[in-house]
């Protein structure tokens, strides 16, 4: 019996692998929902520290005057307060989690399918090997 005591250890060791995948998936999905909320959210900027009144700025996306892209030239402090490299880091950073993710996901989902046709195809085979007999 220590090929079934090897198959529970594979399957064990597959669902690990396959938790991990599912981990790195929900951290890529939290850093795409950062990424959204950086572009589509609007904010506020202190044009001084502690400024009792500061400066509404429209969301980095969405914006249908210049504030966000050309307002510096004209005294608008929105512009330099969230840059679009931020937001494409988070979005760079978010590309390999997730393929590692899905690598690791499918790998483990894989691995615990075929262990379980492996069992299913052994008691197919026992069954047929006792029918002959």
């Amino acid at each position: 019996m220590r090929s079934r005591e090897y198959d529970l250890d594979f399957r064990d060791r597959a669902s690990r692998i396959r938790a991990w995948g599912v981990g790195l998936l929900a951290l890529a999905a939290l850093l795409w929902t950062w990424c959204a909320l950086l572009l589509l959210m609007p904010y506020e900027v202190n044009e001084e520290p502690d400024d009792q009144y500061p400066q509404e700025c429209e969301s980095r996306l969405l914006t249908e005057r210049g504030t966000a892209n050309e307002g510096l030239q004209r005294g608008d402090w929105c512009e330099n307060e969230r840059d679009w490299p931020e937001a494409l880091a988070l979005l760079g950073l978010s590309v390999p989690v997730s393929a590692a993710g899905v690598a690791l996901f499918t790998s483990g989902s894989v691995s615990i399918r075929m262990s379980a046709h492996s069992e299913a195809m052994r008691e197919l085979d026992a069954i047929a090997d006792a029918r002959k007999s």
